[in-house]
Order: structure tokens, then C-alpha cells, then sequence
């Protein structure tokens, strides 16, 4: 039996005191010092993991102010703090092992905006889209372009001074600072901005912590400037954090922003920023060039960068063939065709101008460049994407070259160390060329990505950081760097901020470093403030590249059998794209409707693994467990697990529990796996989870139910009135809420195959596909049912048996068999591979008939193509495609008449549709136009249903809040249209129980057409 884990309390009593002070003073933001919070944030983007103590959300400045004066007091004097924003640092900027100031819960708000003047201000904790999102409106955007830009919060751009895409046009974020609101650690709200002379003079004579940091950081400016000019590198990614050449900016201004832009937390809590926006580009272009080797591409950048381009992107070959594999090729794959070998390497080389004309003429430029030298410089071939649907999604694939080098198999991953050199452009293709030299001399693998155009290319070693040799190769490689960035005059960190590689500071600044001291101590004098980064006070410590704990080394504790079972959780790098803040993308709900980042696919990963490698340390060997579990059955034990349970209800500690309350609030509709890049699977890790938990603890009487319910319909389907009545009934729907069920559909009353029978429709059975004509055989495909659909929505399975009649085709009705999904999404494990298994078998005897299988609800049906296969094998899941992808291939054989343009349609598609089979919602535009009819698909979030999700009573609020997110609008714009369509059961009954809007699938509305015809 699985046991009790300790639940690990914070270690230092010195937190403790600190979180119940702050209470006592009226902080009203939330404290926790739960263990599956602290390990949730103890990891980043980056190689290292370090456990905070305390984790705070403030609500506020005033929040923010109580922190940094209770911090400030003698008894706290030697308690750390940390900033965080979205976590997306790849250097452990945020991590630490005292107190996280995490202010993206509640500091997220757009305070104003001035449209005319060209300026926002914003709390630090507004993500960069969240913020782009709400310009829009106004033709204008926050210009610093990141690959994570979807969960970047503007503090952590401020943090890190970041850039990315664009910055030779655009800059790094502190050139779009304008003012900034910062508390210092002894209370004081400080308002920064560009000061004149007058005004420098004036704050330099006050006698506080204000004045003294003005006071040293002008004689700094006066007494060094010659050896700043020396030091610091002439590069478009000059230096971030404490930026001495950038004391005064180009009027002459002193300006305290360029200091604290990129310091990382180490100076003070940023908590508002005024913001220049600009004018939204309105044309653009993106030339794709193709190329036979890395290194050409990168010698020919600068050739194209003279044409008068905005930027240019560079991807290898490794980076575009994990693209190809992703869902991300579904919508680029026209800009990259094959060419005779395949291409090493690309160029994005982005044009922009105020008209399309003035556009053409500039890639007209470019398209007699490239005809004329045709294949010289190692070119093999280009594309031209135009009009800003193209562009963004080229672009998207581009920022997701981060996760998708993460997506290599095997134990050895692309890791962030080394990932931001920066040298002068010029000097790039030949230090790429020694960096892959040093690489090769450690046989390492890498892929590479990047800005050719600031000459920052993004390279990450594939290392497995759970052996120990290999994860010596940190320090090795980062020596080599540092020594090549020096010999061709660049710097190791160009973008992405210092964090744990702070310790080359000192030998980079050299008599400078102790001007870096000089201002950490100024402003953090007991250098508490993220401390061991960018700069410590005279006589402190910088962190060592080596010396701070890293993910590798507690992973190695977990035996490679078991990290081998539970791969689809244990290869998440950190790269955060679950915390998308888009309420109309179908990414994670459960995190959008909770902003609670254990509710994350990061998050569950993350409890995972250390779940794991507690029970590794017990001496657990989970995979034997869920073997025993499976082959004693659900009654043995049940005495140990009823003790537990009570145990439990008298509040027993048990890390598996806050893992359980993540696990919980997964809907299982599968996104993560379509839209991660590392391709982690919650609903699979999930599944295993649960069956191992409710080995220790008694389950729910509901998760039986709902198991089991597949298994009881078709019996309860032959007393309907019955079954209604009792649950139609106040009684009936009290009992349900008892048992945490609410909500529930009834029964459409109608025998599916009775009713087919009595249309003149037949059974597949093995006999009656033997008898089939060839000509018969040929226009025949199978409809496998699903339980929602053949006994809730009966009607809609008739209709699609009437409209694949009236297309010419001949359907034939499987013999209903549960499918599993339930089960599966219960843990209910054995029983689902059992119930897999029989009906796999039944499946495939049915394909080998030659007639096609097809499905009609997207969640039930894609389940054969996925846990089918994880369970039984590839080979043995059979072959059962959604109704649209078969339809979109048979196109010739559809009747050839048009029944009208009208107004058009919309769909709405399932989660797990378009996330894991992305070309079928564009099948059915296919079908549609091949019938004369538009069909256009809606971005949406999740309905919030997802199954049985939203029937569960402790989960209905949060599934009313996911509605409310994004599915309530296009359903409230529809109304009384009907031209609003959506394909999942679950989808169609939550507008129904929410809006009262019984929304059609594409069937019916097709059906309708082609009748009215």
C-alpha cells in the first residue's frame, strides 16, 4: 500500500513568525506555506529547484509595504525575499529559500490607458498579451517582442530588461519604460522617472534612502565614466541590470529606471509601470528562407537585414523537425516545403510598413534579390507569408522553439545555461561556428534559435541532468562560453538576466564590481532582496553555477523504471506555456479559472514528481503497487483504506492529499497534451494517480457511479420514464447534490436501434458486412456509438444516419460497447484496459470488413487513437476516425450541388478536438464548403463541462466560471441566430443547463440545408 508521505512544513520557524506578523499588521493578500504550493514554485524555466518557505500573494501596494518594512525589522533583518511574476526565467531569477513575492494573483490590472498620448499604466503582475490584448482596440501594442509572451508578466520583463524578436526596431523593455513605482525596503513608495538637474539636485539632499541612492549613483556616473565606456560592450543587448552606462539617458536625463530595469528583484518590489505603446504595424510580411546548412543562414543574415528588414529569426534544423511534429505545423506548414534535402536552417526576415503598396515595392526588393543570386549563399528556396494571420502564426511556431527542443526523447534534454549569448551580428556565424566546436569536443547535442540579427542565438546543450558526470558539463560548458563571448566581444548573458550565473560578474566588471556592491548595499543594506544575484554587498556571496540545487539531482532519486511509467509528467521543463492568461484558448482552464499554479499542467507535474520521489525514498515502487491493485481487486484492503480515511477526515497529514487537490481540479480535456511543447499529459499521469491513492483511501460513491455509467445506461435506457422521473424529481436531485452529483441529463426516452431499425438501417454485424455489394461496400461506413450521444441525444445519432443517407452513403450502426473514457478518467485503470481490450476486440473485427469506423463525439472517439493506444498498444487500438475526417476524405463522392452561401455558420469546437486532432476542425470547413455552405471556427476557451467535470457538485462553480470565460459571449451573440454549432456532447449540455440555447452539431445543420435545399 501506497503510505502516509510527510507533508514537509516549512523548516525555519523564523517564516512562520514572519507569515503571522504580517497577518497581525493587516496584510490582506494570501499567505501559504503549504508544501504542493512551495514546490510548485520551486522551479522556473530553468536546470534548478530551491524549496521556498513562504509564499505570499499581495493584494496591493499597501500589501508590498508591510513586507518590506516587517523585513526591515532587527528580528527579520536575515529573512531572504523574491520577487516573481510569471516564472519564466531561465537563470533561477525567481527561485529562492526564503519568502516569494508572488504579485501575479492579484497585482494584474491595466489602470489606463492613453490612447492619444501613447501610454499605459499597469500593475507589475499584467501579463504582456493580457496588456497587447486590451491596446488592440486602439491600433497600438507594448512593443518588446518574447517567445513566452502569453505569460510574461510586465514585472518580469522590467526584472529582466527584456527583449526578443524585433529589438533592433523596437528595443529592450526599459527603452519603453517611462516611469515606474517601486517600494524600497524601508517602506518607502518611490516614483521614478527621467529627472533634469534641478530635479536630481533637489532629491540628492534628502537625507533618506532615496537621497543616498540618488547621491551614489550620479558620483558613480561622474567618477567612472571612462571605465564604464570601457567595459561595457557596444551591442544592441547591452547589459542588463544595473546598467552604469545607461545612468543618463540620451537627453541627458538621469534616469533610475535604466538601474532598476533588469535587476532582478535585487533593489526593490516594482509594482506599477507607465508604459509607452506604439502604433500597431499595419501591414506586414515575412520572408522564409530555406537554407542546406545552420551556418549559411547565419552568414547570409546580414545580406537580408540590409534589404531594410524589421528582424530576423533563426532556426535550425532540430528546432524545425520537432515543429513538424507538433500541432503547431497544422497551421505553417504551406511557408516550408520539402525541398530535394531537407532544409538545416532558416531565416524569418519580417517587413513592415504603413501601406500594402509600400510593402509590395519592399518585398519586391527582396524577390528580385533572391531570383537573381538564386541558390548562392546556401539559399535553397523561399516563401512569402503575408497579412498578419499568417505572420502571427509563423511567429508562434518561432516562440514555441523553446518547448520544442524541450520534446526530444530520451532522458537527455536541451537545457537553458548558455541559451542568450549576444555578440556584435558581424561576429556571429564565426563564434557559433567555435561554440559548436566546444560543444562537439564534449559530445554534446544542441539545438539553436534566435535573433540573428542582435547576434543572440539562443543555444541549448542536450543533457541529462540526472547523471552526475554529464551534469558536470554545466560548469565545463559555461567556462568555454564565457571565454568565447570575451574573444569576441560579447557577453554571456544578452537576454535573459543573470540570475544564478551572476558569479562571472566580478571578472566581467572587474574594478567595477565593487560599484555593483556600492548600489546593492545602498538599497539592500542586510542583503536580503533575492540575494546572491547580480551584485551582493561588500563582503557577500554570489550563488555558483554548481552549487545551487537543480531538478536533475532530485529526479535521480526516482528509479529510471518508475520515471519510465510516469514519462508524461516527468519531462516538464518549466517552459510555462500552460499558464496562457487567453481566456478564448483552450490551454488549461483549470489554471485560468483558479490563477492557482499548482492548478496548472506545471504545476501537476511538478507535485508529481516530488510525490514520486518521496515514495522512492519510503521504498515505494509505485508500478508494483498499481500491479497488486489490479490483480487483489477493489475489496481487498478495504479495511486499511476505511482507517486511512478516517484518519484522513481527522485531519492525518499526508503530501498525497495536496497532490490529490491538484489532481481534482484537472477537467482531463486533454490541451495539455495538444498544446504543450514537452507534450506532458495530466489526464494519463492523472489517471495513474488516483488508482494508486484510492488504493491507501476509500473512494467516493460518485466515482462509481460515474464509472459505472457507461456499463448501466443501455439497462436504466429501457425504463426511461422512470429513470427521469426519479432524477427529474426534487428527491432525485437532492440524493444526487448527496452523493456530489448535480445537473444530470435524462434520458431521450428513444431506442437507437430500434428506431434505426424501423428507418431501414442495419446492425454492423460480422453477418451482415459479409453481405454487403461491393458497390454497397464501397459507400458504407460504420458509426461507432458512444453512450452519451446513443441514449441523451439519440436525435442527433438519427440525424447523422439520415444525412449520411442523403449524401449517397450507407451506414451501418455498431453494436453499442462502452468505451472506457470514464473509467479512465477515474483511475479506474484495470477496469479500463479490460473494457478497452473487449471492445477493441469487437472494433477490429468490425474494420476487417474493409469498411471504416467512424465516431461522432470528439472525446469519446479520439480516446482509441490515444489511451487505447497507451493501454493495448498502437497495433491494437483500433482504427476509428472522427466523422469529419472521414468525410473531408471522401469529398469526390459527395453530391454535386450547392445549397447556398447563406449567412454562414460557426463552430465551436471540443477542447480535445482541436488540441489534439487540429486539421478535423478545418475537415469540417471542408464539408461545408464542398456543400455550398460557410463555416468559419470560433477561438474559444473550454465550455467547462468536460464530461462529467461540471456534474460533480464541487466542481459546478468553477465549470460555471470557465463558461462564463468565454463561451457565454459567442453563445449570447448567437442568440436567436442559430447559426452557433458545436461538436461535443459535453459542449452542447452545458449552453443548455447554463443559457437554456440548445445548440445543433455541424450534422444537423447540415442535414437542415441539404432538406431545405
Amino acid at each position: 500500500m501506497i503510505p502516509r508521505l510527510t507533508d514537509r512544513p516549512v523548516s525555519d520557524s523564523l517564516y512562520h513568525d514572519f507569515a503571522a506578523e504580517l497577518r497581525l499588521r493587516g496584510f490582506e493578500g494570501e499567505l501559504s506555506a503549504s508544501y504542493a504550493d512551495r514546490t510548485v514554485l520551486s522551479t522556473d524555466n530553468s536546470i534548478y529547484q530551491v524549496w521556498p518557505q513562504l509564499i505570499t500573494f499581495p493584494k496591493h501596494a499597501d500589501d508590498l509595504v508591510r513586507i518590506a518594512k516587517l523585513s526591515g525589522e532587527p528580528r527579520f533583518q536575515s529573512l531572504k525575499l523574491a520577487p516573481r511574476g510569471g516564472g519564466t526565467g531561465t537563470n533561477g531569477q525567481s527561485l529562492s529559500d526564503g519568502v516569494i513575492v508572488d504579485v501575479s494573483r492579484h497585482m494584474n490590472r491595466i489602470l489606463e490607458i492613453n490612447a492619444e498620448e501613447r501610454w499605459v499604466r499597469v500593475e507589475s503582475g499584467v501579463v504582456k498579451d493580457q496588456l497587447n490584448a486590451a491596446l488592440k482596440p486602439y491600433g497600438l501594442f507594448f512593443a518588446p517582442e518574447l517567445s513566452t509572451s502569453n505569460r510574461a508578466t510586465i514585472g518580469g520583463m522590467i526584472n529582466t530588461d527584456a527583449s526578443g524578436q524585433g529589438s533592433c526596431l523596437y528595443g529592450k523593455t526599459r527603452d519603453h519604460v517611462l516611469e515606474l513605482s517601486t517600494v524600497l525596503l524601508d517602506g518607502t513608495l518611490w516614483h521614478s522617472q527621467p529627472l533634469v538637474e534641478t530635479e536630481l539636485t533637489a532629491i540628492k539632499q534628502r537625507d533618506d534612502r532615496v537621497g543616498s541612492v540618488h547621491r551614489l549613483l550620479d558620483a558613480i556616473f561622474r567618477d567612472d565614466a571612462a571605465l564604464i565606456a570601457e567595459k561595457f560592450p557596444k551591442l544592441n543587448r547591452c547589459l542588463t541590470g544595473y546598467d552604469l552606462a545607461h545612468i543618463r539617458d540620451e537627453q541627458g536625463r538621469f534616469n533610475l529606471n535604466n538601474i532598476l530595469c533588469g535587476a532582478e528583484g535585487t533593489l526593490g518590489l516594482v509594482y506599477e509601470a507607465k508604459l509607452n505603446v506604439l502604433p500597431i504595424p499595419r501591414c506586414s510580411a515575412l520572408v522564409n528562407v530555406r537554407y542546406t546548412s545552420f551556418d549559411a543562414a547565419l552568414r547570409d543574415a546580414p545580406a537580408l537585414m540590409a534589404l531594410n528588414a524589421a528582424s530576423i529569426e533563426t532556426v535550425d534544423s532540430k528546432v524545425l523537425n520537432l515543429a513538424r511534429q507538433d500541432i503547431i505545423w497544422h497551421g505553417v506548414r504551406e511557408f516550408f516545403p520539402d525541398d530535394a534535402e531537407p532544409a538545416q536552417g532558416i531565416n524569418l526576415v519580417e517587413f513592415l510598413a504603413d501601406s500594402e503598396d509600400d510593402l509590395e515595392r519592399q518585398l519586391a526588393v527582396v524577390a528580385d534579390k533572391l531570383t537573381v543570386e538564386g541558390s548562392a549563399n546556401g539559399r535553397c528556396g523561399h516563401t512569402v507569408a503575408r497579412g498578419a494571420a499568417a505572420v502571427n502564426r509563423i511567429w508562434g511556431m518561432r516562440k514555441k522553439s523553446v518547448g520544442l527542443l524541450g520534446n526530444l526523447q530520451g532522458d537527455k534534454r536541451p537545457i537553458p545555461f548558455v541559451e542568450d549569448t549576444a555578440v556584435p551580428p558581424e561576429n556571429l556565424a564565426d563564434y557559433i561556428a567555435e561554440f559548436r566546436t566546444l560543444l562537439d569536443s564534449h559530445g554534446v547535442a544542441y539545438g539553436m534559435f534566435g535573433h540573428v540579427d542582435a547576434g543572440v542565438l539562443h543555444v541549448r546543450p542536450v543533457i541529462d541532468m540526472k547523471d552526475p558526470e554529464q551534469e558536470k558539463l554545466v560548469r565545463a560548458i559555461t567556462d568555454g562560453v564565457v571565454a568565447l563571448t570575451q574573444k569576441y566581444h560579447g557577453l554571456l548573458w544578452g537576454e535573459h538576466g543573470k540570475g544564478v550565473r551572476s558569479e562571472y560578474a566580478p571578472a566581467f566588471f572587474g574594478p567595477l564590481y565593487s560599484r555593483l556592491q556600492d548600489i546593492k548595499a545602498a538599497f539592500d543594506p542586510h542583503n536580503q532582496l533575492n540575494p546572491g544575484k547580480i551584485a551582493t554587498p561588500p563582503g557577500g556571496e554570489l550563488l555558483k553555477i554548481d552549487a545551487v540545487p537543480t531538478r536533475g539531482q532530485h529526479d535521480r532519486v526516482i528509479p529510471i523504471s518508475v520515471r519510465q511509467g510516469f514519462d508524461e509528467g516527468l519531462h516538464c521543463n518549466g517552459n510555462g506555456a500552460c499558464y496562457n492568461f487567453d481566456p478564448d484558448d483552450a490551454m488549461c482552464p483549470s489554471w485560468k479559472g483558479t490563477r492557482e499554479r499548482r492548478h496548472s499542467p506545471k504545476g501537476r507535474a511538478s507535485l508529481l514528481r516530488e510525490w514520486l520521489r518521496q515514495l522512492s525514498l519510503a521504498g515505494v515502487d509505485p508500478l508494483a503497487e498499481s500491479t497488486r491493485l489490479r490483480a487483489t481487486g477493489s475489496l481487498a484492503g478495504l479495511f486499511g483504506r476505511l482507517r486511512n480515511t478516517l484518519a484522513k477526515r481527522r485531519g492525518e497529514a499526508d503530501f498525497s492529499h495536496e497532490v490529490m487537490e491538484a489532481m481534482q481540479g484537472c477537467l482531463a480535456c486533454k490541451s495539455c497534451v495538444g498544446q504543450c511543447p514537452v507534450k506532458v499529459d495530466v489526464p494519463e499521469f492523472r489517471a495513474k494517480f488516483l488508482e494508486l491513492y484510492y488504493g491507501r483511501y476509500l473512494r467516493p460513491l460518485k466515482d462509481y457511479l460515474i464509472g459505472s455509467l457507461e456499463s448501466t445506461l443501455p439497462l436504466v435506457a429501457k425504463l426511461p420514464g422512470l429513470y427521469n422521473a426519479v432524477l427529474g424529481s426534487g428527491a432525485g436531485r437532492a440524493l444526487m447534490r448527496r452523493i456530489g452529483l448535480v445537473e444530470s441529463p435524462l434520458l431521450s426516452g428513444i431506442d437507437p436501434v430500434a428506431e434505426l431499425a424501423r428507418r431501414g438501417f442495419a446492425l454492423a454485424t460480422p453477418a451482415r458486412l459479409q453481405r454487403l455489394a461491393e458497390a454497397e461496400r464501397a459507400r458504407a461506413v460504420i458509426v461507432v456509438q458512444d453512450a452519451f450521444t446513443s441514449y441523451f441525444e439519440t436525435e442527433l445519432l438519427l440525424d447523422l444516419f439520415e444525412l449520411l443517407r442523403t449524401l449517397g452513403f450507407t451506414p451501418l450502426l455498431a453494436p453499442f460497447a462502452a468505451n472506457g473514457k470514464p473509467l479512465h478518467v477515474h483511475g479506474f485503470l484495470g477496469a479500463f484496459r479490460k473494457v478497452a481490450g473487449s471492445n477493441a476486440e469487437r472494433l477490429r473485427t468490425l474494420a476487417a470488413s474493409g469498411v471504416p469506423l467512424v465516431g461522432l463525439d470528439p472525446s469519446m472517439t479520439l480516446t482509441y487513437r490515444a489511451e487505447y493506444a497507451k493501454a493495448l498498444g498502437k497495433d491494437a487500438a483500433p482504427k476509428v476516425q472522427l466523422l469529419q475526417e472521414w468525410l473531408a476524405s471522401r469529398l469526390a463522392d459527395l453530391p454535386k450541388r450547392a445549397v447556398g452561401m447563406g449567412s454562414g455558420y460557426t463552430l465551436l469546437p471540443h477542447c480535445t478536438e482541436k488540441t489534439n486532432a487540429p486539421a478535423a476542425t478545418g475537415d469540417w470547413q471542408k464539408v461545408f464548403a464542398a456543400l455550398g455552405l460557410s463555416l468559419s471556427n470560433k477561438n474559444t476557451g473550454c465550455c467547462g463541462m468536460a464530461g462529467t467535470f461540471g456534474h460533480e457538485t464541487d466542481k459546478r462553480e468553477l465549470s460555471k466560471t470557465l463558461y462564463g470565460m468565454s463561451w457565454a459571449k459567442q453563445v449570447e451573440a448567437d442568440r436567436g441566430q442559430g447559426r452557433l454549432l458545436a461538436t461535443g456532447y459535453s459542449c452542447r449540455c452545458q449552453v443548455e443547463l447554463i443559457d437554456g440555447v440548445k445548440l445543433a452539431h455541424p450534422v444537423q445543420a447540415l442535414l437542415q440545408e441539404l432538406r431545405s435545399a
